[in-house]
């Protein structure tokens, strides 16, 4: 078993990404743009913190998850954008933005105790 595999943040990036492709990508108003940013977003988060887990160094594995930390804020800000464009229905945009929120705040804290 890989390190990443065993932390819950990367389960949750895991299971995020599964719901975006599940129940944002298929919907038909999606332009292709949107559709791809979030897609590489969403799995931007997973990917990041699986590779910040192989690194050595406290400052390697902490831009890693800086960079995944960055990736949710981005999925976050295109719900939004989704949302305003009526593409999601404000109840939709808040579950996405809860679990992105959850994610967040523990990358904060990994990111927090790597700068110690």
């Amino acid at each position: 078993m890989f390190d990443f595999e065993k932390l819950q943040v990367y389960l949750m990036a895991k299971a995020f990404n599964l719901e975006v492709k599940r129940e944002i990508l298929p919907l038909p108003a999606l332009d292709k743009s949107a559709k791809d940013q979030l897609r590489r977003a969403a799995m931007s988060i997973m990917l990041n913190i699986a590779e910040g887990t192989s690194r050595f160094s406290r400052a390697d594995k902490r831009n890693f998850y800086v960079i995944a930390r960055g990736s949710t804020f981005e999925c976050v800000a295109i719900l939004e954008l989704l949302e305003a464009e009526n593409i999601l229905t404000d109840g939709v945009r808040v579950k996405f933005y809860q679990k992105a929120e959850q994610i967040s705040k523990m990358l904060f804290a990994m990111i927090r105790i790597l700068e110690k």
